[in-house]
């Protein structure tokens, strides 16, 4: 049995109540053991570091500082905490002048969900447990920008063409097609103050997924996730035409393959109703 900390961050208790579920499950059935910080706090994302950098980092920090005296790294599902975290822990751990007052002694690390389980034992841990491969899903893996960008607070080590995820699913049995937009901006948040933007940039983003014959869009970020499920049909109305793209989370698909009971439970929130494609594919 795996333990490791987790920051399941504000939306996944309400939200993306889909994306919690299927995690739990998953790591259940890998018999990893998350251990939720206690008394954590929301990390600030999206707004509190446009309006007070000190506030922001404090409010983030505040978790890192919990995590390391539990003595536990952490695993952060969304990809706007994750992003938030980091910079948290790398202005605390070199604030000489004192700054914010919130001493860390950087003896814990900050994980991105997908980055966790997608490291080599955990992948092996999949192949061996693999009940019923995703054969004849043609996907394309959408990354989003906030887990890897900037890449000197991030870490990532290929932020401009990350391939964990395609990995992941490949090992799963799914057809990853390869495409050029899987690090490209959904809008996040500005779906609020800036809808037509987000529109655009969103339809972009399905006209190349369906060019390149995607099946269906794979997202790690719930932001993303809902950036392209919630708004599918209108931004189809509004291009003149239909899409019928599903957009999943890696977790619900690595739930399905590894044979997770009801998977039904996550996929019925979405907008954009998965199981006519599963069903296709002998997945349902």
């Amino acid at each position: 049995m795996h333990e490791i900390g987790y920051y399941p961050g504000c939306t996944l208790q309400g939200t993306a109540r889909d994306y919690r579920q299927s995690i739990h499950d998953v790591c259940d059935l890998l018999e990893i053991k998350l251990r939720e910080l206690p008394d954590w706090n929301c990390c600030g994302a999206t707004a509190a570091h446009s309006l007070d950098e000190r506030i922001a980092v404090r409010l983030a920090g505040r978790n890192l500082v919990i995590a390391e005296r539990e003595g536990l790294d952490i695993v952060v599902p969304c990809a706007l905490c994750f992003n938030r975290l980091k910079v948290a822990q790398k202005r605390l751990l070199n604030d000489t002048d004192r700054r914010y007052g919130m001493p860390l002694e950087g003896t814990i690390q900050v994980f991105d969900l997908l980055d966790y389980l997608s490291r080599p034992n955990i992948r092996q841990e999949v192949r061996d447990r693999l009940v019923r491969p995703l054969q004849g899903l043609r996907a394309v893996c959408y990354y989003g920008c906030m887990v890897n960008r900037p890449p000197k607070m991030t870490d990532a080590p290929t932020w401009e063409n990350p391939t964990n995820m395609d990995e992941l699913l490949a090992d799963l049995g799914a057809e990853v097609l390869d495409w050029p937009f899987k690090t490209d901006c959904c809008g996040a948040s500005h779906a609020v103050t800036h809808p037509d933007l987000v529109f655009e940039l969103v339809r972009k983003l399905y006209d190349r997924a369906v060019a390149q014959g995607a099946h269906c869009i794979v997202a790690s970020c719930q932001m993303c996730q809902a950036n392209l499920d919630l708004y599918q049909e209108r931004i189809g109305r509004l291009a003149g035409t239909s899409y019928e793209l599903p957009i999943f989370y890696f977790t619900e698909l690595m739930g399905i393959a590894l044979g997770c009971r009801r998977p039904d439970r996550w996929l019925r929130r979405h907008m954009v109703d998965p199981l006519p494609l599963l069903r296709s594919v002998g997945l349902a």
